[in-house]
């Protein structure tokens, strides 16, 4: 399927590995221009240059922690004009209640909520002025279906689902979306240190852990990056004008719920 989007240009963060660069990928084979961003710029840079070489669209890397003033402006000083925001970020560290202060919380809501939403404020103007735009932002299905050890992402997360909620309806008229993926368990480092705390706790293998998990997946597997990718490149089209404000989750059918 033809997404009608090449040309255009988007900044894709936390985009270095995992999810962030599943959605890079597919959107440069749409032919769409990239701005990158990661926090690493080793591996930023040789994920970038993977894709010039692989899809021959221009991509622009900005080494920064968006989750900083200082990242945020490096960044959209490279982004501005883009038709395109896919956010993301590293989800926090899991653990119990009695385990998190407030600063671990202000650090989960500096990443994962107001870092997006700094990025949202910054750009929508431009792709209202434009009559196009598209966001995505990749949150998590603790949003859904909380997950007890993922408290500071629940809470996080959900508060950016909320403020997306209302936004995205602000900005429909103008033809840009603001949509949320969910994604549960994907074949990233983030299911390999999920599986090695569980591993830890239980006191089994890494392999038994992820196993275990699997149990859970309907799918009977881990998802990955690449259809990650298609379904954040699908959002991206031309073809979406008319999804605003859905949380849509790309979990394998583990969470159990009719709606």
């Amino acid at each position: 399927m033809d997404l009608g989007i090449s040309g255009k240009r988007a900044l894709v963060c936390a985009s270095s590995k995992g999810l962030g660069l599943g959605c890079a990928e597919a959107l440069a084979e749409a032919g769409v221009s990239l701005v990158m961003n990661a926090r690493g710029a080793e591996a930023l840079e040789a994920s970038a240059q993977a894709i010039r070489d692989q899809y021959g669209v221009d991509v622009v890397t900005v080494a920064a922690d968006v989750a900083t003033p200082e990242g945020q402006k490096k960044v959209l000083d490279a982004a501005q004009g883009v038709d395109i925001l896919v956010t993301n970020a590293g989800g926090p560290p899991p653990g119990m209640w009695t385990d998190w202060d407030r600063e671990d919380f202000i650090k989960a809501l500096d990443a994962n909520m107001l870092a997006p939403i700094a990025l949202m404020k910054a750009l929508l103007p431009g792709m209202m002025e434009r009559g196009w735009g598209r966001v995505v932002n990749i949150t998590s299905v603790s949003v859904k279906s909380p997950v007890s050890v993922l408290g500071l992402s629940n809470s996080a997360r959900a508060g950016l689902t909320g403020y997306v909620a209302g936004t995205s309806r602000q900005v429909a008229g103008h033809g840009v979306t603001i949509n949320n993926l969910q994604p549960g368990i994907h074949a990233t480092d983030r299911a390999v240190a999920l599986d090695g705390g569980a591993a830890k706790a239980q006191g089994i293998t890494p392999e038994e852990a992820q196993k275990q998990r699997f149990g859970t997946i309907p799918a009977g597997r881990y998802g990955t990056r690449q259809e990650f990718g298609a379904a954040c490149a699908f959002l991206c089209s031309q073809h979406a004008g008319f999804i605003v404000g859905q949380n849509i989750l790309l979990d394998g059918g583990a969470t159990n719920s009719t709606m």
